[in-house]
């Protein structure tokens, strides 16, 4: 038990860091808000993958999930941590993050299964950020993707990057937990980037943060 509380401790510290080395670029080095937020997105995303081998139970990761959206919470009220709230659009991600990996790890230790957990937080840490980068430095309006003439707030770079890239760790995480790649690995690799692709496309205000994990997560039930 106390072991697993300086477990926790140390994550907190560690992920507040992370947060604190975003807010000195964004106000030392004026780094824009929308790289600063991907940064800590990825590095904070990235940094819990480990948590089904490092806790036993769901109820710290719950404990963790809570105090970080409060941190979030308040400091969007407060106008602190600007290197995460500032940007145009209007956005809930930040907040939805904290519930999309309590959510995500939770089914896992339902279903006995990391790899549940380990795959959806894996794309939603790299992927979404590379589709986000993508679509904001190197595209224009003219490639933004138009759905039954409806222009979307996605690229088609973006899409495309965050569609291939699903795919190459989708491949090498299936081999890694079934050590092989055989048919069954590409076309599960290939459906859980289409699906995760798609959730991303569709999702509007941040709300990718929960659906690509959950997305995921469905895929692995019913086909894994």
């Amino acid at each position: 038990m106390p072991n697993i509380i300086v477990l926790s401790a140390f994550y907190a510290i560690g992920i507040g860091i992370l947060l604190l080395f975003g807010e000195i670029n964004y106000r030392r080095l004026k780094v824009k808000g929308e790289i600063t937020r991907k940064f800590a997105h990825f590095s904070s995303t990235l940094a819990v993958v480990p948590f089904p081998y490092l806790f036993a139970s769901h109820w710290y990761v719950l404990i963790l999930a809570l105090l970080f959206f409060m941190v979030l919470f308040f400091s969007r009220r407060g106008k602190q941590l600007k290197s995460i709230h500032d940007i145009e659009r209007k956005s809930v991600g930040s907040y939805l993050l904290p519930l999309s990996i309590y959510i995500t790890f939770l089914i896992s230790f339902l279903l006995e299964n990391k790899f549940v957990y380990i795959l959806p937080m894996l794309i939603l840490a790299i992927c979404d950020p590379m589709a986000a980068i993508l679509g904001i430095n190197f595209t224009n309006g003219k490639s933004k993707i138009k759905i039954l003439g409806h222009k979307l707030n996605k690229t088609w770079l973006g899409s495309g990057g965050f569609l291939v890239t699903s795919f190459i760790i989708s491949i090498i995480a299936l081999y890694f937990y079934r050590e092989v790649v055989d048919l069954k690995s590409f076309w599960l690799a290939l459906v859980v980037a289409s699906v995760s692709t798609l959730a991303e496309l569709i999702s509007w205000r941040g709300s990718d943060n929960l659906t690509i994990p959950l997305s995921v997560v469905l895929i692995l039930v019913l086909f894994l």
